[in-house]
């Protein structure tokens, strides 16, 4: 198991959330309350990092985010996203939504308040001017299923107009497909060019038009090349972003948008149901929508599934992050008679998160299995055994605590130690003296496994980690018993 690593920099990361902290824009948007609209009444949600994912099931309520987003913006129509279908759309009566944003043209120095309010059948708005970009499932129609580029399938059709993509799109197309993309051309089907097509050529020349492109294939050379051409501080609005796209190609959009933030100060939102879409993102760019209800934080799909009920469990385990969930798993296994399958473990990207999606667990009456939350020893005093809310072991991050409790019996695991991690025993004296000045020299233990795995010749961080972990269960079983028998009473026995 290797975990995926960004292209983008923390540094870029942390600069990006300190400019929208900062609120350093000409123009954004910083937050929305759906006051009332479809299933949603009072919920916020903050644009707290330039590029934004929303995650849910089908019908949870993305898409109204998304159009609740753009809604406040003159170049969005209200009925993009929220048309009215006569007097069967009446539960569209009264439905308002609040905004705060960054508008230099309108305010030079504080937020702006907005209202959109649907109010005698229509939407009533004081919208604001900024370049909208809306990238709709559609653009993944194939182009011979698209009937405004009928026209174009003839034999004798000739472009009006033929315009090569730029250096920069025709770079960052092929940075995102990972193959060359040269000789490509946008060409005008009508003379007034709303109505475009692509076509590429073979390494050997040969032309061929978007007719034989894969449907991914054009929709990033049309994104990208909408997104290099349109205004700095535009607002870009993308449904199901990782549609007609490998799970790599994915991830390089998320990566390439990320980018455009920086480069260009736009705003991206985008909905999705891939866990590869998310992984270049920190936590606070990520929402979930669900059940009427919103969640910022580093969820994935599978623990959005466990929350909404649609996986069969027994018991789901809510904790702040990736080692966290090695350590429950780890204390299970070595504890006995658990039913572990049975058992979804999930980490949420922090400790209000796992918090927060715990109580909405318990409390939801369609909820047809417990959860509990385990934070790190740091957080002891949220623990709350009637809210289901108990303490990994350690006093600080549960990775100081495991390498702290391994490091104090070196002598005598390093034989096993150093056979967990896949070296042979030989090698167990180097072991220990590298556990040994890693614990002088290392300042984060978030990144220690890392560490001590570049100096055992690379050996991947994931298994030092659980290396250290097998060591740790096995040479503490009170420990281990300990934690689990907290919550005992709701682990699922075989």
């Amino acid at each position: 198991m290797s975990e995926y690593k960004s292209e983008i920099r923390q540094s870029d990361i942390d600069n990006l959330e300190e400019k929208v902290a900062r609120s350093n824009y000409r123009k954004y948007l910083k937050r929305v309350v759906l006051s009332k609209v479809r299933g949603f009444t009072d919920r916020e949600v903050s644009f707290d990092f330039p590029v934004t994912a929303l995650i849910g099931p089908n019908g949870g309520g993305k898409t109204t985010i998304l159009g609740a987003a753009g809604l406040i913006y003159a170049e969005v129509p209200p009925r993009r996203f929220f048309a009215k279908s006569g007097k069967y759309d009446s539960s569209m009566k009264d439905w308002s939504v609040e905004y705060e944003l960054i508008d230099r043209d309108i305010n030079a120095r504080i937020s702006v308040s907005r209202v959109a309010s649907f109010k005698q059948a229509k939407w009533n708005r004081t919208a604001v001017d900024r370049q909208v970009l809306i990238f709709g499932v559609e653009r993944t129609v194939p182009a011979t299923e698209r009937r405004d580029l009928v026209k174009a399938a003839g034999g004798t059709f000739v472009a009006a107009a033929e315009v090569a993509l730029s250096p920069e799109v025709s770079a960052h197309v092929a940075k995102i497909l990972g193959r060359p993309i040269e000789g490509y051309n946008r060409l005008s089907v009508d003379k007034a060019g709303r109505v475009t097509l692509f076509a590429g050529s073979t390494p050997r020349g040969d032309q061929y038009s978007e007719f034989h492109f894969g449907a991914g294939e054009a929709s990033i050379i049309r994104i990208v090349t909408a997104i290099e051409e349109t205004e700095i501080g535009s607002l870009i609005l993308i449904e199901e972003i990782e549609n007609g796209l490998h799970p790599v190609a994915t991830r390089r959009i998320v990566e390439y948008l990320i980018d455009v933030a920086a480069r260009k100060s736009c705003q991206v939102i985008f909905t999705t149901h891939s866990n590869d879409a998310l992984a270049p993102l920190p936590a606070r760019a990520i929402w979930a929508a669900y059940s009427g209800e919103v969640l910022q934080g580093k969820l994935d799909i599978a623990a959005l599934r466990t929350i909404t009920g649609q996986i069969d469990a027994k018991l789901a385990i809510f904790v702040e992050d990736s080692f966290a969930q090695l350590v429950i798993e780890a204390a299970l296994r070595s504890y006995g008679d658990i039913e572990i399958n049975a058992i979804k473990i999930h980490a949420m990207g922090g400790a209000a998160p796992a918090m927060k999606v715990n109580e909405q667990h318990n409390v939801d009456p369609t909820s047809s299995f417990p959860s509990i939350c385990l934070l790190d020893g740091d957080q002891a005093s949220s623990a709350n055994a009637e809210k289901s809310v108990f303490v990994l072991p350690g006093q600080a991050s549960p990775e100081a605590h495991v390498f702290a409790q391994v490091y104090n019996r070196l002598d005598s695991v390093a034989a096993k130690l150093t056979v967990s991690m896949q070296l042979p025993t030989s090698r167990q004296e180097q072991v220990k003296r590298v556990v040994r000045e890693r614990a002088l020299t290392n300042r984060d233990k978030h990144v220690i496994w890392e560490q001590i795995g570049e100096d055992l010749d690379f050996t991947a961080g994931f298994i030092v980690s659980t290396s250290f972990l097998s060591i740790w269960a096995q040479e503490y079983p009170d420990e281990v018993r300990k934690l689990v028998d907290q919550f005992s009473d709701l682990v699922p026995k075989r």
